[in-house]
């Protein structure tokens, strides 16, 4: 996995656990509230849109994906964003996502579909659009619904199926009146029935194990998208996808669409060379972008701006506006970066090469959105001080959530605003701020539970004893023990630093504070000579996790170790130190000073981005972590698994599904299960809102912020960039005509 915190596609879910002894209770949740808690998304598309007539016909447009996908069925456990980004645009779906997050029915393939029968089953037909056909002619029917089901249903082992939730629930498929009606009869009631059939595999495809396992990995043998699959190129690492003649709805615009894997750290250069024409990039590129556009947008620039969206890096600077050109872009206004000439490399690049390829990048802007996904504190309840609930809710009321969303938010312009679900985000229809179940920051009750559970100031700690928290563990290659400096940075790319053995006085204000002053201009630390800027970036996009990196510098707080039972208060948190988690190793670092002012040492351990997920939050080797899970349309469905509540097996092993927080109750287990098997709306949404405030209160994990989504597109690429909540329509993506501009976006 990529150190990002998402953690996969639509397979995902959270994590649950509930308080003993009534120390909590959950609020009451009704469905029938005056004012709609879902409220709305905090940020909305910005996709540059624009008419269908104003887009030129035809035109090839290159997308940066992480990597060429190993697999090009959706269902199979080594599935990415790019296996959806391709079954998006070259399969059916049932259902689409609205801006707001919530299904809605895809007309170009389904005239209608509701529930005709509830008693004694549950039975939803499906009509189908009268043109639906797969690339070969064949009509989309009953046959390819019920094969699909039949592979995903999880009777069949030879299936390698990554989930089947909702398909073991069918009991059978049958044609209805006529050749475009389908019947679905449930075994048991299903709430969640939009999400199944999205996307629908044709039946050549799912009939049998070898098609399915084997046959989707490098090809499709049928489509019925806009777009139809060319060519899977792992050699030169693209997937070509082309116009298909044979689509029934709005014709695509562009003649191809071209994924090609770039990696992060190489897109901004993708960009200027010409090589993709939009790719998510991360904060620091985005802001680089965003200068040389505002830079670019000036009459001494302009001539050299459209020259770049068609030709790609300009040529023909002078040395001397290369270095002009270098400064600026390094945030210097026209006088400094005069001053700047003497400055000879970047980076090891020659500066010249660094100014053309600024001069390229006029061409592009940065389109910013929130993505449907969130970053969240873990906390490992499985083993050392956080098996204890009142040690879980000493770290939640500990943080500032706020201080920590502008962090990663408001140096790019975004809402600052923590999540409040678990299970949810603002705008969509299972979304309630039930945060108030656990509290907000309150660093005079977190101290209170720390003593509640026994661990005092002060205390004697045994010599020769590991600390607290993960049994001290380390594991070999998968991450380094280095010393830090004395200012408490750490000291290459991987360490460990424990947060409060530093002797050093700091100031003790909050973390905003602690590091710069009221304009967020680096501070001057009492006793230092040097100056330190935290890393503000926020999270780069790619498919997978989320994580931070680093150190924190001890602060004033509560006196001498906490102890008890003769072993130090120290939790272990594991953070990825690849390029692409700046921004998650600053939020650590500063969920690391919050801790340490109520007496709580931290252990930060930077390890590899290709172990991070695999080797230390799977496996539970972590007191501490941040990742993140992506937001789904279904949460009773999709949820579950991340909170169910983990089942002993016979040799002591522990099933954990999908809750890697290893905390879990029988109570938030019934109320996703009630969830899922009721077909009122409002009544599910109680439900799972209910459920949400006990995995609150459980503090097994504590939601932060929404992901940052940011895209840099060809100023003249129209309908595609940060899409937010909403599915693409790839039909409708193109470039403008010379004389059109795009429409002013939803954000």
């Amino acid at each position: 996995m990529k150190a990002d915190d998402r953690v996969g596609p639509r397979a995902v879910l959270r994590s649950v656990a509930f308080l003993a002894a009534g120390v909590l209770v959950a609020p009451v949740l009704t469905a029938c509230s005056e004012e709609d808690p879902a409220g709305k998304p905090l940020a909305g598309q910005d996709i540059a849109p624009a008419e269908r007539k104003q887009i030129a016909d035809g035109g090839t447009l290159r997308w940066a994906v992480d990597a060429v996908p190993e697999t090009l069925n959706v269902f199979q456990a080594d599935a990415d964003a790019a296996t959806t980004r391709v079954a998006g645009a070259v399969l059916p779906s049932m259902y689409r996502l609205d801006a707001n997050g919530r299904p809605e029915r895809n007309a170009d393939y389904l005239e209608s579909a509701e529930i005709v029968e509830r008693e004694p089953k549950q039975v939803v037909l499906y009509k189908l659009h009268q043109q639906a056909v797969w690339s070969d002619g064949r009509e989309i029917g009953a046959a390819d619904f019920a094969s699909q089901w039949r592979a995903l249903s999880g009777k069949n082992s030879t299936y390698w199926t990554a989930r089947n939730a909702g398909y073991d629930r069918i009991e059978k498929i049958e044609r209805g009146a006529n050749d475009l009606e389908v019947r679905v009869t449930f075994k048991k009631p299903y709430a969640d029935w939009k999400s199944l059939f999205t996307p629908l595999y044709p039946k050549e495809i799912t009939s049998s194990p070898d098609a399915f396992n084997d046959g989707t990995r490098r090809k499709l043998k049928l489509t019925a998208g806009p777009f139809a699959l060319k060519s899977v190129d792992r050699k030169d690492g693209e997937v070509t996808l082309a116009r298909n003649p044979l689509w029934w709805g709005r014709p695509a615009k562009l003649k191809e669409l071209v994924l090609r894997a770039v990696p992060r750290d190489e897109r901004a250069e993708a960009l200027a060379d010409g090589k993709v024409d939009i790719a998510e990039v991360d904060a620091e590129d985005a802001r680089r972008i965003d200068r040389v556009g505002r830079k670019g947008s000036s009459k001494e620039t302009e001539g050299r701006k459209g020259a770049s969206v068609a030709h790609g890096p300009a040529t023909g600077l002078t040395s001397a506006r290369a270095l002009h050109s270098w400064a600026v872009a390094h945030g210097s206004d026209d006088k400094a970066a005069e001053e700047e000439a003497g400055v000879p490399r970047k980076g090891g690049r020659a500066i010249s090469e660094y100014a053309l390829q600024q001069s390229a990048l006029r061409g592009f802007e940065v389109r910013k959105s929130l993505e449907p996904a969130y970053t969240q504190l873990a906390l490992n309840g499985a083993e050392g001080p956080l098996t204890d609930e009142r040690v879980r809710r000493a770290v939640a009321r500990a943080l500032n959530r706020k201080q920590l969303a502008d962090v990663v938010l408001k140096p790019l312009g975004l809402p600052p605003v923590p999540v409040g679900s678990h299970v949810a985000l603002a705008g969509q229809a299972a979304y309630a701020d039930n945060s108030g179940a656990l509290g907000g920051e309150d660093t005079k009750e977190a101290k209170a539970l720390l003593a509640d559970a026994g661990w005092v100031p002060g205390g004697p700690v045994k010599k020769d004893k590991k600390a607290a928290g993960a049994e001290g563990k380390k594991q070999t290659g998968s991450g380094d023990s280095e010393s830090s400096d004395e200012t408490g940075s750490p000291d290459g790319d991987g360490g460990t630093y424990v947060v409060g053995e530093d002797n050093k006085s700091h100031d003790a204000d909050g973390a905003e504070g602690r590091w710069t002053n009221e304009e967020g201009e680096p501070r001057q630390l009492a006793g230092d000579s040097k100056r330190y800027k935290p890393e503000l970036e926020p999270d780069s996009a790619a498919a997978g996790m989320y994580a931070p990196e680093g150190t924190a510098a001890p602060g004033a707080g509560v006196k001498g170790p906490l102890a008890k039972d003769g072993k130090a208060l120290s939790l272990r948190f594991v953070l990825p130190s690849g390029p692409g988690s700046e921004s998650l190793r600053a939020v650590g670092r500063r969920i690391a000073r919050m801790l340490e002012r109520v007496g709580i040492r931290t252990e930060i351990t930077k390890v590899p981005d290709t172990s991070y997920f695999k080797d230390h939050i799977a496996n539970g080797q972590y007191d501490l972590a941040l990742y993140s899970w992506p937001a789904s349309a279904y949460p009773a469905t999709d949820a579950r698994p991340i909170y169910a509540k983990p089942v002993p097996g016979a040799d002591g092993s522990l099933t954990i599904e999908q809750n890697y927080t290893r905390v879990g109750t029988d109570q938030v287990d019934q109320l996703f299960d009630q969830a899922i098997s009721t077909l009122d709306e409002k009544e599910s949404r109680s439900l799972i809102r209910k459920a949400d405030a006990r995995i609150w209160a459980a503090a097994g994990s504590i939601p932060l912020y929404q992901r940052p989504q940011l895209v840099a597109a060809r100023t003249n690429l129209a309908n595609v960039g940060a899409f937010g909540f909403e599915t693409p329509v790839y039909e409708d993506m193109g470039f403008l005509k010379k004389s059109e501009k795009p429409g002013p976006n939803h954000s």
